[in-house]
């Protein structure tokens, strides 16, 4: 199993030291921050700080731009200002050697409307199928957000089911915080899962507590059907001790060996 970590760029070495300690890899995150999108000299000095660690970054993802993203807008503005961060996403990614970009669901879960989630799943369906083909090198993960059920992002991944470079990224703490238990979402998602990000809430907010320290009941693991496509998964923490916290009680529970 692929685990990862979210390192940071400005302590860069100690990262790659903790990488190695640990047998991680990791999911850069500063790139989905708009104001490092929007300076260049930003992202090559960040982008160089983590290839200069000569470390093997095949097995690492990219978390890619999400605030205000809707692939799938009405508005050709919308959308055209969408696929520019997302194309700068991936490209960042292959820049980085990296494996995978996640991108989230983003879709308006109170919009009650049939003809708005059917388009939504048809325009998404089209769009990710065509940014897979154009980045062959790099796998596409599309990320619950606020999805409230698993349905519609269970019927994107369908839709994409013959497209080896796409699946779907399980967050597990915004699954929690959904109408829908956690298992149904496993079960409902099974055979598409292909990355899956862990970190505990209080069932209220997502306030990304280390593994363990919040209202989850972590026997979720033990689900088979979550690991039926060997997705890689990222401790989603920030930090040196919430990431060490979180490892230890995936080790105390038999997660980890």
């Amino acid at each position: 199993m692929v685990l990862e970590c979210i390192p940071e760029y400005g302590k860069a070495e100690e990262w790659g030291e903790l990488s190695e300690k640990y047998g991680l890899s990791f999911e850069y995150n500063e790139f989905f921050n708009p104001a490092v999108l929007e300076d260049d000299n930003k992202i090559d000095e960040i982008v160089g700080i983590y290839n200069s660690l000569g470390r093997d970054r095949s097995n690492d993802t990219l978390h890619g731009a999400f605030l205000d993203i809707t692939v799938s807008s009405s508005d050709p503005m919308i959308r055209n200002a969408s696929d520019y961060r997302v194309s700068q996403s991936l490209e960042i990614a292959s820049r980085l050697n990296a494996c995978g970009v996640v991108f989230h669901t983003n879709y308006l879960t109170d919009f009650k409307s049939n003809v708005y989630r059917q388009n939504w799943v048809d325009l998404n369906v089209k769009y990710w199928g065509r940014k897979c083909r154009e980045y062959t090198n790099l796998n596409i993960y599309l990320e619950n957000m606020f999805d409230d059920t698993p349905e519609l992002l269970g019927k994107v991944a369908e839709g994409l089911s013959e497209t080896e470079n796409f699946g779907v990224c399980l967050d597990m703490a915004h699954a929690f915080l959904s109408k829908t238990a956690l298992k149904d979402w496993i079960e409902a998602l099974s055979g598409h899962i292909k990355h899956i990000h862990l970190n505990d809430n209080d069932g209220l907010e997502d306030l990304h507590l280390p593994i363990g320290a919040g209202k989850l009941d972590w026997n979720i693991l033990n689900e088979k059907d979550l690991f039926e496509r060997d997705p890689s998964v990222l401790i989603e923490v920030s930090g040196k001790e919430k990431l060490e916290e979180s490892y230890r009680f995936l080790k105390s529970i038999g997660f980890l060996n």
